[in-house]
């Protein structure tokens, strides 16, 4: 098979005929070129998407900061009620977690198709 009917295998199975649009770009021949075509298709990430990034990206913030803490200025002194908190070995991870799910959720996330 030679390097051009490879491509073009590439481009059907890709693409799919069903799925090119007029709008996309078709050279003399009318095989659509992928590269043209990722120029022109709209991009997978929509303002849901970016609202839910932010959104786990600032619950792990706040888990990874409920986690800090716990010192003592004085190196004799071991203080095992702060280092040891439910906040800082429960919840903080719990937080971490499901900022992580959300974050995974919003790259997972597939925006609406428009109907046009």
């Amino acid at each position: 098979m030679s390097k051009k009917r490879a491509k073009d295998t590439l481009d059907e199975a890709l693409i799919g005929k069903e799925e090119t649009s007029a709008s996309a770009p078709k050279n003399n021949q009318g095989e659509v070129n992928l590269l043209e075509y990722s120029k022109t298709a709209p991009f997978s990430f929509s303002a849901n998407n970016y609202m839910f990034l932010f959104i786990g990206l600032a619950v792990n913030v706040l888990g990874f900061l409920l986690m800090i803490g716990g010192g003592t200025d004085d190196p004799s002194k071991f203080d095992k009620e702060a280092l040891f908190s439910p906040m800082r070995i429960t919840f903080a991870p719990i937080l971490i977690v499901i900022g992580y799910a959300i974050i995974a959720y919003a790259i997972m996330r597939r925006s609406k198709a428009n109907k046009e």
